[in-house]
């Protein structure tokens, strides 16, 4: 908004020029949705609290972690929606609302952030331990990515070619099986967040260098020498997206500000869910879906290890595992919860700079 307010105002006032630049606006989103996060935060924890929507742990479905994690009991949670409120706010104050791939990620988060909103409300307001049924919360993800994935292949200016990392021009279109891939890594990275988001800031942390990379990326994609320079496929005004990162870089920041261990509030499904997603939207639209595995490694680690448990136990009755995730199984190993959490952020840092280092490395 307020580059299609004060940037055409440049020729009364030169200043007003600084509005063109995206690293300006990208660092200012980042500013504002951190600062959103930390004036309001104290107030949606207060309000939570009087409202007794606290964090359930159950004992029945394992003793042992409701051991270790019964501190949390009636900890604020769905403090997610701040996360998107921040978000949103920022992303409208500096960003081009009008551009293409604004629009379509503000959707997905948008989409999610009801459908986590939904779960969440039923399990804390309507008392029902589970909320929606796993069922419901798949067929509004595979909703999603065909309605996107269908829009996106009957666009002419999107292509549906796939990137392969470390080699230059090296390109498969897909055609109309594009739109799996969306529905897939919509789906994926929605749910990879989502059971990641177990330990007191270990998700949003993650996130926070996703949304790093996914800015420096967008950025540089929509950058035509930049992309020129390094091989890959310029993207007009995909360097907007770079923006929207930097606000979910920034609103991460000031939510992990309260939810660092021990926490003080939890994001909940409102939060997992559109985070995950809209970093995986990020992903398709700047064409580096398969750069995902390497950002996002711990988020696939973590999802790896519940399929493979389930899978394990329904066909040899045996699991692999102490507990699923990854997560928790350190912790029955006898791994401090802080431990954990440090650890995988700093093995989350290392890949966001692979990630970015493959740019180079083609």
């Amino acid at each position: 908004m307020l580059y299609h307010l004060l940037y055409h105002l440049r020729d009364i006032f030169f200043g007003f020029n600084i509005f063109r630049y995206i690293t300006f606006r990208a660092a200012m989103a980042a500013f504002t949705a951190f600062v959103i996060s930390l004036i309001f935060y104290p107030f949606l924890i207060r309000k939570l609290k009087n409202a007794e929507i606290g964090e359930n742990i159950r004992k029945e479905e394992s003793e042992d972690l409701y051991n270790l994690h019964q501190d949390k009991q009636g900890t604020p949670t769905m403090g997610g929606i701040l996360i998107l409120l921040a978000i949103l706010i920022s992303t409208f104050l500096w960003a081009d609302i009008t551009n293409f791939y604004v629009v379509i990620s503000i959707f997905v988060l948008l989409w999610l952030g009801v459908t986590g909103f939904l779960d969440d409300y039923i399990k804390q307001v309507k008392g029902r331990s589970k909320g929606i049924s796993a069922r419901t919360k798949l067929f509004s993800q595979v909703s999603l990515g065909l309605l996107v994935g269908i829009y996106l292949f009957l666009n002419p200016e999107f292509s549906t070619q796939l990137e392969i990392p470390f080699l230059k021009q090296m390109q498969f279109n897909l055609g109309i099986f594009y739109i799996l891939l969306i529905v897939l890594v919509l789906c994926g990275t929605s749910n990879a967040v989502n059971l990641t988001d177990g330990l007191d800031g270990l998700a949003i942390g993650i996130v926070i260098m996703v949304a790093l990379s996914f800015s420096v990326l967008s950025y540089i994609t929509g950058h035509i020498k930049f992309s020129q320079y390094l091989f890959i496929p310029y993207l007009e005004g995909s360097g907007e997206l770079s923006i929207f990162c930097a606000s979910i870089f920034g609103a991460g920041l000031g939510f992990l500000w309260f939810n660092c261990y021990p926490a003080s509030i939890f994001m909940g499904d409102v939060g997992s869910l559109p985070l995950g997603g809209a970093l995986g939207m990020v992903a398709i639209l700047i064409k580096k879906e398969l750069l995902l595995v390497i950002v996002g490694g711990i988020f696939v680690v973590e999802a790896i290890s519940v399929i493979l448990q389930v899978g394990s136990y329904r066909m040899r009755k045996k699991r692999i595992f102490k507990i699923a995730p990854l997560h928790h199984h350190l912790q029955f190993l006898g791994w401090p919860e802080s431990k954990v959490i440090v650890r995988f952020w700093i093995i989350a840092a290392l890949l966001a700079i692979l990630t970015v280092i493959t740019l180079k490395i083609r």
